[in-house]
């Protein structure tokens, strides 16, 4: 089991996408309420590390502890129950486009087991107004900028109170000046109790919000000491 104040222990795990061995003994520990930076090339695999912490991509070798759940030996019918503990925030929204942002949210908490309609609109409303967005309630994702969209997502994130956010290039689509609000809003979450992983390779962001770095190259994962000492010119 992992320390109480770890939100997230991987152990000499070898990550995959199908049959292609990805990253190689992989270790490294967050703690709760701490934010790292995962970086690295295109392709590097810091895409297939997140999407393996969310069980997304199964753990075939090694071990990993998330929000309290074994990845190495988690069961089909528990993946769920880790999802409610991991907000995912993705660079390309994956709005419903067909519906309202009230709608959007309500899909996924009906979705995570939520049924009280007055409770519902509660728990959209909280999200919503701490991401700034809850005057937006029901405009449609087409009305509402690239930051506003990518904030949406962060609250649909937040729905079911998680652990642990997994943010995979959350500011690749938008402009420096919205990127910079939208690590405010994460930086936020971190502070507040959560484990927040980001995968990017803004290169402004690094050095403008210095965290810890975990750093993918060469089939391997390493730990830069701070984001100063990164050769930006690596990232792309």
């Amino acid at each position: 089991m992992p320390l109480l104040d770890t939100a997230i222990e991987v152990t000499s795990a070898d990550i995959f996408q199908g049959a292609h061995l990805i990253l190689s003994d992989v270790t490294f520990n967050v703690g709760r309420s701490e934010f790292i930076y995962l970086v690295g090339k295109v392709g590097s695999g810091k895409s297939s590390l997140i999407k393996t912490l969310n069980a997304e991509l199964r753990l075939k070798r090694g071990s990993a502890w998330v929000a309290g759940y074994k990845l190495h030996d988690i069961k089909e019918s528990h993946i769920p129950f880790l999802r409610r503990k991991t907000g995912v925030v993705f660079q390309d929204f994956q709005l419903l486009t067909d519906r309202n942002v009230y709608d959007n949210l309500h899909f996924v908490l009906r979705a995570t087991g939520w049924t009280e309609k007055s409770e519902i609109k509660k728990r959209a409303l909280s999200v919503l107004e701490k991401v700034g967005l809850a005057h937006k309630i029901y405009k449609m994702p087409h009305q509402l900028s690239g930051g506003e969209q990518q904030r949406v997502v962060i609250a649909r994130a937040l729905l079911n109170d998680p652990e642990v956010i997994l943010a995979d290039e959350p500011t690749g689509n938008l402009d420096p000046e919205t990127s910079e609000d939208i690590m405010g809003v994460l930086n936020e979450i971190s502070a507040n109790g959560r484990a927040v992983v980001m995968a990017t390779h803004n290169h402004n962001l690094l050095h403008k919000f210095p965290r810890r770095t975990i750093k993918c190259e060469n089939g391997r994962i390493k730990e830069v000491a701070s984001t100063s000492e990164i050769d930006l010119s690596t990232l792309d």
